[in-house]
C-alpha cells in the first residue's frame, strides 16, 4: 500500500465553511435564476431541469439499489481475495449505473441520451458521416471540420469519434454498451489506484465502493462520454503514480493517448505529478512532469507526420466554438463558485464532506485534487457542466475521501449518496 498518512481527528474549520460556501452558491444560483438573471442554467450552478419523471422499472431498480448498499460492505472483509473484489466491483457498478438510468427511462435510459434526448443532436452519433471519406482524410481535415460537429465532437480531440468508426458501432445502444462497460471499469480501477495511494486495503476497497455508488457516477456513468474518458485517466495514473520505473514510463506513454480523446485528462498529468512531488520530492515530480510533455509533443508530431492531424489547430477550433456556445451566457463571477459547488454535490453530500476533511488534513491526494480544482476554475477551463466534465476527478475525490471515511459509517455513507443520486434521476432532467 502507499505510504499516505491518516487524516487527523482535528481538522479545523475547512470543512463546514467549504459545506456553508456551497450551500450559499447553489442558494444564490437558484434565487437569481427565479429572478430571470441569466446565468446559462435553468437551475444553477446545476445543469438540470426540473422533470420528475418514474418508470416502472424503478421499483425493481431501487430493491436492487438497496440490495447492493447491504450487501457491498462484506466486501471490506479481508476473506474477499482481491480479484474477487475487483469483479464484484466493476459488477457493482455495471448494475447500479443501469439500475439509475433505467428507473426513469426504462429499458431505453442506458443509451436515450444518443437516441431520443433533445441532447442528441449534439453528441457523437449525428458526426460519424465524417468519416465517410476515411479515418486519413477525417485526421488530416479535423481541425477544419471542428465548427460544423456536434458541439461535444467539436469540444474533444477525434478519438472517440475514430474509435467509434474503427469498431463499426453506429448505434445509440452500441454507444451507450461501449461507454456504460468502460466507464464501469473505473471502479476496480480506483481500487487499483488506492491500492498504490492509500495506507490500507479496506481505504482502497472504500474509495472503489463509493466511486460505484456515487451520484456522479450513477447520474452520469451510464450515457456520458465523459465517463469513458474518466477509466482512460485513471489508466495513466495508475502508471503515473508507480514507484516501479517500467509502470513510471509507460505513465506519460498511456496519458498522451488519453489526451487524444479528452483535452481536460492533460489534468491528471498535474495531478500526479502534484502527488509524486508531495510524496518523493520536486525532482522526481520535475522528471514526471517533464516525461508527459515529451510524450504529448511525439505523439501529436507523429499524427501530424503520418496523417496531417494538427492539434494546435484543433485546439484553437476549439476554443473559438467554445467561445460562442452557450459558455458565452456563463458570467465568470458567478461560476467561478458555481463549478466547484456543483462538482462537490455530485460527487455526493458524504463523499463531498469527507473529501473536504481530507484536504483540511493535508492528506496527498486531496491536496493534487483542491489544486487541479482550483487551477480549472480559476483559469475559466470550465465554466458550469462539471458534473459531468469533471468525472475524471471524481475517482480521486473519492480516494481522498475514503481516507477520512470511519469503516463504520460504509453502509450509512453508502446509502445517503445513492438515495441522493435517485432523487435527482427521477426529480431531474439531468440529460446524461
Amino acid at each position: 500500500m502507499g505510504a499516505a498518512t491518516e487524516p487527523r481527528d482535528r481538522v479545523g474549520p475547512l470543512p463546514p465553511l467549504v459545506a456553508a460556501g456551497t450551500a450559499i452558491t447553489v442558494a444564490a444560483g437558484l434565487a437569481l435564476a427565479a429572478a430571470d438573471v441569466e446565468l446559462g442554467a435553468a437551475l444553477p450552478p446545476f445543469v438540470a431541469s426540473w422533470e420528475p419523471r418514474v418508470h416502472a422499472l424503478a421499483v425493481p431498480a431501487i430493491a436492487l439499489l438497496a440490495l447492493a448498499v447491504v450487501l457491498a460492505p462484506r466486501l471490506l472483509s479481508p476473506s474477499v481475495s482481491v480479484r474477487a473484489f475487483a469483479v464484484a466491483a466493476f459488477g457493482l457498478a455495471l448494475a447500479g449505473r443501469l439500475a439509475v438510468a433505467m428507473a426513469r427511462e426504462g429499458l431505453a435510459g442506458p443509451h436515450a441520451v444518443f437516441d431520443t434526448h433533445w441532447e442528441a443532436k449534439n453528441e457523437y452519433l449525428p458526426a460519424l458521416p465524417a468519416l465517410d471519406y476515411g479515418p486519413v482524410w477525417f485526421l488530416d481535415r479535423f481541425a477544419e471540420l471542428v465548427p460544423s460537429l456536434p458541439v461535444h465532437v467539436a469540444g474533444h480531440p477525434p478519438g472517440l469519434l475514430l474509435s467509434m468508426h474503427l469498431l463499426g458501432i453506429d448505434s445509440a445502444m452500441g454507444l451507450g454498451a461501449l461507454t456504460i462497460a468502460a466507464a464501469a471499469l473505473s471502479v476496480p480501477l480506483t481500487y487499483a489506484l488506492g491500492r498504490r495511494l492509500l495506507v490500507s486495503e479496506t481505504q482502497a476497497r472504500t474509495a472503489a465502493l463509493l466511486a460505484a455508488f456515487g451520484p456522479a457516477a450513477l447520474l452520469h456513468g451510464a450515457s456520458s462520454a465523459d465517463a469513458l474518458y474518466a477509466t482512460l485517466g485513471l489508466l495513466a495514473a495508475i502508471a503515473l503514480v508507480a514507484r516501479r520505473r517500467v509502470a513510471f514510463l509507460l505513465g506519460p506513454v498511456l496519458l498522451a493517448v488519453a489526451s487524444f480523446f479528452s483535452w481536460a485528462l492533460l489534468a491528471v498529468g498535474a495531478w500526479a505529478a502534484i502527488v509524486v512531488g508531495l510524496r518523493e520530492g520536486v525532482r522526481r515530480a520535475g522528471s514526471l512532469a517533464a516525461a508527459c510533455a515529451g510524450a504529448v509533443v511525439v505523439l501529436y508530431g507523429a499524427l501530424y507526420a503520418a496523417f496531417g492531424f494538427d492539434a494546435l489547430g484543433t485546439l484553437a477550433a476549439t476554443e473559438e466554438v467554445y467561445r460562442f456556445s452557450l459558455a458565452r451566457l456563463r458570467p465568470y463571477a458567478y461560476w467561478l463558485f458555481g463549478s466547484p459547488a456543483a462538482f462537490l454535490v455530485v460527487l455526493g453530500l458524504p463523499v463531498a464532506w469527507y473529501a473536504t476533511r481530507a484536504l483540511a488534513a493535508r492528506q496527498t491526494v486531496a491536496l493534487a485534487l483542491a489544486a487541479v480544482v482550483v487551477t480549472a476554475t480559476v483559469l475559466g477551463f470550465t465554466k458550469a457542466e462539471t458534473e459531468r466534465i469533471w468525472l475524471f476527478l471524481v475517482p480521486f475525490a473519492c480516494l481522498a475521501a475514503a481516507s477520512a471515511l470511519p469503516r463504520r459509517a460504509v453502509r450509512p455513507v453508502l446509502a445517503l449518496i445513492v438515495a441522493q443520486a435517485l432523487a435527482a434521476e427521477l426529480l431531474l432532467d439531468t440529460i446524461w
